[in-house]
């Protein structure tokens, strides 16, 4: 089975009031851990990768194992762009395989966010390729995107309609309320259900998305500090929530923060515990089982995506 574009998954995904897990990769113990969770709950899942990753691991290394991950589990995989900063960036993506891009350009004025977006739209199209934008901005830091919370502006519903009509992108991240990496709320986080609502009326049937998705696991978070890190205050976005978003037409959230505690949690107190012991295959072994434990628990509990295939 070949990669896939995200189209059918999201069409299945917004009649059965479900969403599908977004996860970030950076090498070869990620995917494996997230595909094995998603083959042990038939889930459909989207792998996507970052600028920052790229720049780590390379294009073509991601590419290829990606490629093996479809090879070896035979399930239907989406290879995401995550957070493409400009048309250059996309545009390297979709001549290298990637079946779906995101353009994003919500840090930049209305006007030129919808002719970027345009220009990608036209582009990748062309090529069989779909695109998400995103209208509104995020609080927060994930590799290149920072964005101070004074900065932060959620989604107009309006103007979100206005949007993709005339950029004509497949899918569209909003901004009601949760924030990249281990965002540090004041009091309890919260999501702007009825903003959410509104802008899944005026869209029905369009497929919505939500970035900055990370739940901050406590036990991560103090197995961490445990074994040496330096965590404080760390707080995401409440688990019942974002299966809440699952039921207003939200059928993509982003997951990376928590799959870089649930490895650093791992990796932590394998070498506190054994630290006579220097080879990466046994650190890595128990970091790859706790990607797959977390991810599993996130297509079970948090997105509804389990036995969806």
């Amino acid at each position: 089975m070949p990669l896939v574009t995200s189209t059918e998954m999201f069409k299945k995904a917004y009649e059965g009031k479900y969403a599908v897990g977004a996860f970030n990769v950076n090498n070869m113990e990620i995917i494996q851990g997230i595909i094995s969770a998603a083959k042990q709950e038939e889930s459909p899942v989207i792998l996507q990768v970052s600028a920052g990753a790229r720049k780590y691991a390379s294009h073509i290394y991601l590419t290829k194992l990606v490629e093996a991950a479809v090879e070896d589990s035979g399930l239907p995989i989406v290879l995401h762009l995550d957070h493409g900063e400009d048309f250059d960036i996309c545009k390297a993506c979709i001549d290298g395989g990637f079946t779906s891009v995101m353009i994003d350009g919500s840090k930049h004025p209305y006007e030129e966010n919808i002719e970027m977006t345009r220009r990608v739209v036209e582009y990748a199209h062309e090529r069989g390729v779909v695109v998400e934008a995103e209208l509104g901005r995020l609080a927060g830091v994930e590799d290149a995107v920072k964005v101070n919370t004074k900065d932060a502006t959620y989604t107009d519903p309006d103007q979100a309609v206005e949007f993709v009509e005339r950029t004509r992108c497949d899918s569209l991240a909003i901004a009601i309320g949760t924030s990249h990496g281990a965002y540090k709320f004041k009091g309890k986080p919260e999501l702007d259900f009825a903003r959410l609502e509104k802008i899944s009326n005026m869209l029905p049937n369009y497929p919505l998305v939500l970035h900055g998705a990370s739940t901050v696991i406590p036990e991560f978070v103090a197995e961490c500090n445990q074994y040496g890190g330096k965590i404080d205050g760390a707080q995401g976005c409440p688990e019942d929530m974002l299966f809440k978003a699952g039921k207003y037409g939200v059928c993509k959230i982003n997951i990376d923060t928590d799959l870089r505690l649930a490895m650093t949690a791992s990796v932590r107190k394998y070498l506190v515990e054994h630290p006579g012991d220097f080879d990466p295959r046994q650190y890595l072994k128990p970091a790859r089982q706790a990607i797959h434990d977390m991810v599993a628990h996130k297509m079970r509990d948090v997105l509804n995506s389990s036995h969806r295939l």
